[in-house]
């Protein structure tokens, strides 16, 4: 991939919110790959390496919060960041995405396009809280 733009993967079941969100991240000039379900985005997560992953929670097949998990166990996949976009104004399924390593968390129905997308940038610009502990251990070390 080029380092002139930063890749996205978009993971959701519904086709046309993976559209919209597509349509608007590339209109901004990020490349944007997609997947409908939790099998696929583990598979492309880890042969594409995104810089970020825009992930769903209700999905077939394998779910969100489970596709979370695992990418965050995989040394390959651990230090992409991840925003998890959810349906559900539940707030253990926002607790449970951030303890599985979410970086940050969408309600779809609360978040204009707009506001997704200055998210993907401030995060893109911050890096994942997976890295955090490492980078602060090397910068400070012990006394």
């Amino acid at each position: 991939m080029a380092d002139s733009f930063k890749s996205i993967l978009l993971v959701d079941d519904d086709l046309t919110l993976r559209e919209m969100y597509s349509e608007r991240l590339k209109a901004e000039g990020f490349s944007v790959e997609m997947a409908k379900d939790g099998e696929e985005a583990l598979s492309m997560a880890t042969e594409l390496k995104p810089n970020i992953i825009l992930l769903d929670i209700m999905m077939p097949k394998i779910n969100g919060l489970d596709v979370l998990k695992k990418l965050k166990e995989q040394d390959e996949t651990r230090s992409i960041p991840v925003i998890v976009l959810t349906a559900l104004i539940q707030d253990r399924e926002k607790m449970e995405s951030i303890t599985r390593g979410a970086d940050d968390y969408i309600v779809k129905s609360e978040m204009m396009p707009g506001e997704v997308i200055e998210k993907v940038k401030n995060l893109l610009v911050t890096g994942s809280k997976t890295d955090k502990p490492k980078e602060q251990a090397a910068t400070n070390p012990p006394a």
